[in-house]
């Protein structure tokens, strides 16, 4: 069976858990094969279609996207697909709001014409030994309220806005923290004035629980697509997920034979 989607429709999908699509994963990488740029090359390429949508976006232009980017890989796929889609000629601009940045991505998203703008500032932001259920840590109340403000005012002039705060690294359902929470919370005020912008999110929205769904409150930015690497995750086809994810993308980045060796968490 299908069912109606945002172009045509949608077939019938299995969803993954977190740990599974790792595992699928581990050997690829372990080989040395660039699964990250493969994620971000399709991450760009579907953004890059919905920035040329009329349906999406009826302005002439080539477009303008913000990235907001968590300490994180999922942080990685919003940078190199930003340095994709600012090589394209899009207009990209950049919010960090993690502990820290992946340096690669951040080089070639700025190498290509994007637009770094404000970030978190204190020791935090210089922290090299935090992981992924490290990202957005509390930051002073003066810098995440500074940091919202430029995102308000950034989102309200951007036709899409890419979610890489937080991704399957993060574990089950981790809330946002400081400054990502009080960013996320500035943007979803922008759609009570009818200003929202489009919302893309890397991989999984930002604070939904992968294997569940699950959310551990309502500061999340509900995404109008969720493009998502690899294998579905559960989490985007069940509970609070489902919703907040919008229309599904999937990118093949070369784990589609590894996870048919497993059951999936859900089928829908």
């Amino acid at each position: 069976m299908a069912r109606p989607g945002y172009r045509g429709m949608v077939v019938v999908m299995d969803g993954y858990g977190g740990d599974q699509v790792r595992a699928a994963e581990r050997p690829h990488l372990e080989a040395g094969e660039p699964l990250m740029q493969r994620a971000a090359a399709g991450l760009a390429r579907i953004v890059g279609e919905l920035l040329d949508d009329p349906a999406v976006r009826p302005q002439d232009g080539p477009g303008s996207v913000l990235l907001l980017v968590g300490s994180g890989d999922n942080g990685g796929d919003a940078l190199f697909a930003g340095a994709q889609l600012a090589s394209d000629g899009r207009h990209v601009a950049v919010l960090r709001v993690g502990a820290r940045v992946h340096e690669a991505g951040l080089a070639a998203a700025l190498d290509a014409g994007a637009r770094l703008l404000d970030g978190p500032t204190g020791p935090r932001a210089d922290r090299t030994d935090a992981g992924a259920a490290d990202i957005l840590r509390a930051a002073a109340t003066p810098d995440a309220e500074r940091l919202a403000a430029v995102a308000a005012e950034a989102a309200a002039g951007a036709d899409l806005v890419l979610d890489g705060i937080l991704g399957i690294g993060a574990g089950g359902g981790t809330p946002l923290r400081s400054p990502a929470r009080q960013v996320v919370d500035a943007i979803r005020e922008l759609a009570r004035d009818q200003r929202a912008p489009f919302v893309v999110a890397v991989d999984v929205p930002s604070g939904i629980d992968v294997d569940t769904g699950a959310v551990a409150d309502d500061h999340v930015l509900h995404a109008d697509v969720t493009v998502t690497f690899g294998g579905v995750k559960a989490g985007l086809l069940t509970g609070p997920g489902a919703t907040l994810a919008g229309r599904i993308e999937l990118v093949d980045v070369g784990i589609g034979a590894d996870l048919a060796t497993m059951d999936p968490l859900v089928r829908t």
